[in-house]
């Protein structure tokens, strides 16, 4: 459950950046909006989370997935660079996020 919500969290903080995307590109409410959501319930969420998982790990997940996901979303939506070396980092944190996963148990 705890690892649950911590991906959860994760989740939430892309919403977040999403939302300051939205107000930069003009859509202010709805930015706004996304933005106080996002960033609020993960941090809710990553403190839940932290009751068992310890700070080192589950900050590092938490960054790792806000990082991966916002990274696929910029590539997708955005037109952001899609090149090998970018996606092969991108894979290298999602492995990494994994051994941190084995480890920790």
């Amino acid at each position: 459950m705890y690892w649950m919500a911590l991906l959860a969290s994760g989740l939430m903080e892309v919403v977040g950046v999403m939302g300051m995307e939205k107000i930069n590109r003009g859509s202010k409410p709805l930015g706004l909006l996304l933005l106080c959501a996002g960033f609020g319930s993960s941090l809710l969420l990553i403190s839940f989370a932290m009751r068992v998982i310890p700070l080192g790990i589950a900050y590092a997940v938490f960054t790792a997935i806000g990082t991966v996901i916002s990274a696929i979303l910029g590539m997708t939506l955005w037109n952001e660079p899609r090149d090998p070396a970018r996606i092969g980092w991108i894979a290298l944190i999602i492995i990494s996020v994994i051994g941190l996963k084995l480890v920790s148990g």
